[in-house]
């Protein structure tokens, strides 16, 4: 669709006015004319206006005719008039030309381009964080591409469908059925609805003025959203747990076993080979793993935040700890808020910092906390296989190494109020945080609730006709009598 071209944003440019003298069978008659320079390219331009209400005199100059301007002629303040009126009109006229060959230019660009100048907005303006420039270049990677690892090659299902389609003929249709299709592959409608997204950001990209591509719908925003299910249910450590975990990882069963909790017979033999040094380098990385796993469940940093910690962040004197860096796809980054936080330390992570500053090497301010042999810090892939196999040692349940950000909220939602957690944890919005609450909420709510349906207590047991006879008996009859008629029973 051509975009509507906006009246002339700038004045016209400037004309003069000239006299010409007509020829052929207008011999002897006068005509005003146009005469500018286009603003398109600085061309002359002249256009014929009309007759002129003019005649010539003895010395061949011009001068008004006398009396009333006829029907068809022009006088110089008419002639202005038209030479305004002709400009503007071809000035337009140019105008929309350019626009023309614009809209015919843009519709020749294909959606590969769009994405593309979509990413470089993305990493080069926006400044997304480097893991997520990964993710998006992930959806809109070409078809049939090696993966960094495997020999498996990438779908690229966005550029497949859409790559060479002209991005302003792709109709919501076109992205529905898409969807449709993707859908239909097993994957989650979490991850149906992520690709809507990221399509949906890029027409608006091509709408805006901030491309040059000039799109005036995006089809991606009218496609359909699927219906997701909530989030499910948070599944957290408690501290019993946490601590077991640790004592899993500093034991160093965790090298023992396969990320299924599996013995790994040729690990155990190989651990059954080491020599003095490899087995006192072996027992400082298990108590490195221990405490960090402690300072993981009892502070909620994340994992990029944790090997990227260094002992000068360790504010030792006001029990804090400052988070100002986190590793997003192997590049240091300011954490996910964009901000510095600053991170109470309770007893038992500040404990387990002060077990690792006792170690010989790497203790300086800008050395990492958490790092490998030679002081690097450590990687976050291999970090995460450490933990499983130390959880799969402790016989936990298979919690994601997330999810001890998780325990942490949780811990921490119990005895401080949700906004100052939300500071803690880094949170952009206090509804994240509210998400322990529910839990905690329950159970607080177990013994009001036990209460709400406890019984009053037993009722009153109506004693036996049988049993009252026999009591009757046992009495004299005077005695008899007297009760009776004491209760209004008469014999």
């Amino acid at each position: 669709m051509p975009t509507p071209r906006p009246p002339l944003s700038s004045a016209p440019p400037a004309g003069v006015l000239v006299v010409e003298k007509g020829k052929g069978p207008n011999a002897g008659q006068a005509f005003y004319a146009a005469k500018w320079r286009a603003s398109k390219d600085q061309r002359q331009v002249k256009r014929r206006l009309g007759p002129a209400w003019l005649v010539a005199d003895p010395a061949g100059r011009w001068k008004p005719r006398r009396g009333r301007v006829q029907d068809g002629f022009l006088d110089e303040r008419r002639a202005h008039a038209e030479m305004a009126r002709v400009i503007e009109e071809l000035e337009l006229a140019d105008a929309h030309a350019e626009d023309r060959a614009a809209d015919a230019e843009r519709a020749k660009q294909t959606f590969r381009a769009l994405a593309q100048a979509w990413l470089h907005h993305q990493e080069h303006i926006k400044r997304v964080k480097p893991s997520t420039l990964r993710d998006l270049r992930s959806v809109l990677a070409e078809p049939g591409l090696s993966k960094r690892r495997g020999q498996t090659v990438t779908r690229g299902r966005v550029l497949a469908r859409f790559g060479d389609m002209p991005a302003g003929a792709i109709t919501v249709e076109d992205v529905d059925a898409f969807l449709d299709d993707i859908a239909t592959e097993g994957i989650s409608v979490r991850t149906v609805n992520r690709y809507r997204e990221v399509l949906r950001a890029i027409f608006n990209f091509g709408i805006s003025r901030r491309s040059a591509f000039g799109l005036t719908a995006n089809p991606a925003a009218e496609a359909t959203l699927r219906r997701a299910d909530g989030p499910g249910r948070l599944e957290v450590f408690d501290v019993d747990q946490v601590e077991a975990l640790a004592r899993a990882a500093a034991s160093g069963e965790w090298r023992t076993r396969t990320e299924k909790g599996e013995i790994d017979n040729r690990k155990s033999s190989a651990l059954w080979q080491r020599d003095e040094a490899t087995v006192a380098l072996h027992r400082a990385e298990d108590q490195q793993l221990a405490e960090m796993l402690r300072v993981a469940c009892y502070t909620g940093l994340r994992r990029g935040e944790l090997v990227v910690l260094r002992w000068r962040d360790v504010r030792w004197a006001e029990r804090v700890l400052v988070v100002e860096r986190a590793l997003s796809d192997g590049v240091e980054v300011s954490p996910k808020s964009r901000r510095a936080r600053y991170v109470p330390l309770a007893d038992q992570p500040m404990a387990a910092l002060e077990r690792l500053s006792q170690r010989a090497n790497f203790t300086s301010p800008d050395d990492f906390v958490f790092c490998n042999v030679v002081g690097d810090r450590l990687d976050p892939s291999a970090l995460r296989r450490r933990y499983v196999c130390a959880r799969e040692a402790a016989g936990l349940p298979p919690l994601r190494f997330h999810d001890l950000r998780h325990t942490a909220g949780s811990l921490l939602v119990r005895v401080i109020d949700p906004a100052s957690v939300k500071d803690i944890l880094g949170h952009a919005d206090l509804k994240t945080t509210e998400r322990y609450l529910h839990a905690q909420r329950a159970s607080a709510l177990a013994d009001a609730a036990t209460k709400a349906f406890a019984s009053s207590g037993p009722a009153p047991e109506k004693p036996r006709l049988a049993e009252i006879k026999a009591l009757l008996q046992e009495l004299a009859p005077q005695e008899r009598e007297a009760l009776l008629a004491a209760q209004g029973i008469r014999t």
